[in-house]
């Protein structure tokens, strides 16, 4: 299990465990966090699970694939933070992760 701090784009933090193994998009679908659409459910095939990832952790949650680099070309207000939480795999490694929603998915 790894602890990830979801925070919405008005600041309201909430703190998960979520499983080794499911993403971090899977973890806030499971736990109901507002702000990670999730239309495509994970396949990235959209841009709607589009979060900035703490510049602590970039390294850590790998670099974006030709497919996830792809696919933000459709997301709003996209930084060099930013991922698709679909595609960030949780890990032990991944305990105290720290990612933030952007203030539309659309």
């Amino acid at each position: 299990m790894a602890k990830i701090t979801y925070i919405e784009h008005d600041g309201t933090e909430h703190v998960i465990e979520v499983k080794t193994g499911l993403t971090v998009m899977e973890g806030a679908v499971k736990n109901n966090v507002p702000g990670i659409d999730a239309d495509c459910g994970g396949a990235c095939a959209c841009a709607t699970c589009h979060v900035y990832v703490d510049e602590a952790w970039r390294e850590k949650t790998g670099k974006q694939s030709a497919m996830e680099e792809s696919m933000l070309d459709f997301a709003e207000n996209v930084e060099a933070n930013s991922r698709l939480s679909c595609q960030i795999k949780v890990t032990d490694a991944l305990d105290g992760l720290v990612v933030r929603m952007p203030e539309s998915q659309h």
